[in-house]
Order: structure tokens, then sequence, then C-alpha cells
């Protein structure tokens, strides 16, 4: 069986070519975003000593930063009214969403901002998702996939729906999240989920009082 013809243009190699990108910019400290501008993807790094993040830091020791906690995406103010008239340089999108993810940790308790570096690059917004969808897929960031709710938005007025999401519950402090009912999970729990993440065990599925609904941007 042979391979058929390579397709730069297949969303597959798009979306690796995006994720390769952004794995050759310069990392950063997250407290630093005074000079970053435009729209794109972004990877966030951990290096800290939060036991339950220990195998992650692990692997972003001496400035390898080899393993996302989170990825995410940051697209131009107005894009999701759609058009193709978005110019991804313009404008602060990755600033404003990394400079909430910062505001996020320092409200939060067990970890510190101090452990947190970023690496972020500017995508033409039709490029955007793919990038990012492909940078999850390669190093399934435990925010992304374990520990829901990190992106989160504050949702405004409760409804009977939504709880704290799991990271919240894990790292209290957040206002919003602080309004919103505990839908019965623990930090135990959580810490269980990822300790059997990480040991190679099947994760159960995320309970339907977990879930966000719609507050992640």
């Amino acid at each position: 069986m042979t391979d058929g013809p390579y397709n730069p243009l297949d969303k597959f190699n798009l979306g690796r070519s995006v994720a390769e990108a952004l794995l050759l910019r310069p990392v950063a400290p997250l407290s630093s975003r005074a000079e970053l501008g435009g729209a794109g993807v972004y990877a966030i790094y951990y290096t800290g000593d939060f036991p339950p993040y220990r195998p992650v830091a692990s692997k972003n020791c001496g400035d390898t930063y080899d393993q996302p906690i989170y990825v995410g995406k940051a697209v131009p103010k107005g894009a999701r009214k759609g058009g193709l008239g978005f110019d991804a340089s313009k404008g602060n999108a990755l600033r404003d969403r990394l400079r909430k993810h910062a505001n996020s940790i320092n409200d939060a308790r067990h970890i510190e901002l101090t452990d947190f570096h970023f690496r972020s690059l500017v995508v033409e917004d039709i490029w955007i998702p793919l990038g990012e969808n492909m940078m999850i897929e390669q190093f399934q960031p435990i925010w992304n996939i374990v520990i829901d709710g990190f992106g989160n938005n504050d949702p405004g007025m409760r409804r009977a729906t939504q709880y704290r999401s799991p990271w919240d519950v894990l790292h209290p402090g957040r206002a919003f999240a602080e309004k919103l009912a505990n839908g019965g999970t623990t930090p135990e729990m959580i810490t269980k989920r990822l300790a059997d993440y990480f040991a190679g065990r099947a994760i159960p599925l995320v309970r339907p009082e977990e879930l966000d609904d719609g507050a992640e941007e």
C-alpha cells in the first residue's frame, strides 16, 4: 500500500504547518504581554510545583517548554459575525486573551503567575481554528481535555444549569465562579482524574453538571 500524493492544502497539513510555526516562536513570561498584537493561536506552559501538575512541569524545566498546559485561540474582534476582511495583524486579540488568562491565574489558589510562560503566533483568521485544534490533538493539554473551565468568561447572572467548572473547583478564587453553585465535584475527584490520565488509565466522562454552557471564548 502506498501513500497518496502529498496535498499541502489538506486541512491536516494546513493545521500542522500552523502548529509547527507556533512551536518555533520564542517563549515569554505570561506576565509580559505589553508589546503583543494581532490575532492567532497560543500555548501556555507551567513550570511550578503544584503536585498534581508535576508531570507537566517536568517537561518544561530547563527552558525546554515541551508540554503546554493549555492551548487557545484569539480571533479578531468581530470575526464571529462572518466575512473575510479581517487583518490578523491588527488589533489586540492575543494580548487581551492572554491578559484574561493572567488575571484568572492571579485570582486562583495553588498556582502563581510567575510559573507560567507562553508562545504565540499571529495567524490569518481563517487558519486559527485549524492551528488550535492541531496543537490540542498533538499535546493533549490537561486544561483543554482533563480539567475544563480555564478559558471560561464571566457568564453574568447564573442560570439553573450553571455550576463551577472543574478548573474553578481545583483553583478557587475567580470572582464570577464564586457566584456559581457547586455541582458536587471535589478537588479530590479532579486530582484523581488527573492521576488516572497521567498513568494512562481511562478517565471517566465529564458529568453533565461539569460542562460549561458556552461560557468559554
